[in-house]
């Protein structure tokens, strides 16, 4: 018996000691192997994981990343009535918006941030630069003088910028912040990483974001994806060179990762909408410059992508821009 107790004895030292190897120990625990920490229960309850909302008009869409305990929101559509579906989408998910980022500044990606100020006033607006955030403001005023289509509606009343005259208009200088750093990390997990080093392309400055939790990139207005390009009144034939060569660049980056790609414009797709974005680009630059009436570059086009969104709008208007209608093509 005296020797059995001896052993015993070793035998429990030795597992001590392993214990404290291990850096802790389960073994007096009841049904420990049947219990988690609060450590991996959050790290398994805060996995990122991210919405796309496509909203109706201009089939823009809208992004929003959660890990169970809070949200980014990236875009906020260009109606007011597309945005309070997004708040919708939000609101579901019953956890707080600690950022709204905003990747340009195009109407259709900033439209519903007076909404989104006013439902979520706890989150903060943000951009990746100083640029982005004058060029938001620049486009406002743009899109509240003369910027309006028969497609394209003037601004909406609470986006005019706050003055004497105009009060309760939008402040952008102090309601946009500009983050501290090219990356935006969730409040429990996640990290946005945001590129800006692009030529003037689509829009005067552009932000990407690349997920690595998600191995997702997410382009804004450098992706469309089956969605007629917008290439009108702003966008010279530089632009869409620097955009072609943009596009090639980002390929270059991203390929080895094979990333998701969401695009600004259209359904979630793969690195394949690079070349058919070049491809496209090649060809409406062949056709437009050809073209000896819009209705002639408009029928080729067409011809060339019957199933793309956007036709009457998004074609329609890069046509008039960059085609003449007085029988000779542009240069």
């Amino acid at each position: 018996m005296i020797m059995f107790l001896v052993n015993r004895y070793h035998q429990v030292l030795f597992l001590f000691a392993l214990c404290s190897l291990l850096g802790s120990c389960s073994l007096w625990q009841e049904g420990a192997a049947d219990k988690q920490s609060p450590e991996s229960q959050t790290s398994t309850h805060n996995k990122l994981e991210v919405e796309m909302f496509m909203g109706g008009f201009a089939t823009v869409n809208s992004f929003i990343f959660s890990n169970g305990k809070s949200i980014v929101v990236m875009d906020v559509q260009r109606k007011t009535y597309e945005a309070e579906k997004l708040v919708e989408a939000i609101h579901a998910r019953q956890l707080p918006v600690t950022h709204i980022l905003i990747t340009h500044g195009h109407t259709d990606h900033f439209t519903g941030m007076p909404l989104f100020r006013k439902t979520f006033p706890n989150a903060k607006i943000v951009v990746a630069n100083e640029d982005i955030r004058q060029d938001i403001k620049a486009y406002a005023i743009y899109m509240d003088g003369f910027g309006a289509t028969a497609a394209e509606p003037p601004l909406e009343p609470p986006l005019r910028v706050k003055s004497e005259s105009n009060p309760d208009g939008f402040d952008y200088e102090n309601y946009i912040g500009i983050l501290p750093e090219n990356r935006l990390t969730l409040d429990g997990g996640g990290t946005l990483e945001l590129t800006t080093d692009y030529k003037e392309a689509e829009a005067p400055h552009m932000t990407t974001v690349y997920s690595p939790e998600l191995n997702a990139l997410f382009l804004s207005d450098f992706g469309y994806n089956k969605v007629h390009h917008w290439q009108g009144d702003d966008i010279s034939w530089e632009d869409i060179a620097n955009w072609r060569e943009e596009l090639l660049r980002i390929k270059n980056e991203y390929i080895s990762r094979n990333p998701a790609v969401y695009p600004g414009h259209g359904d979630v797709t793969d690195m394949r909408m690079f070349d058919e974005m070049v491809r496209y680009i090649d060809n409406y630059t062949r056709i437009a410059k050809s073209a000896t009436s819009r209705r002639e570059a408009m029928a080729q086009m067409m011809a060339l992508y019957p199933d793309y969104g956007e036709a009457d709008f998004f074609l329609k208007y890069s046509i008039e821009n960059h085609v003449k209608e007085t029988g000779a093509p542009q240069n």
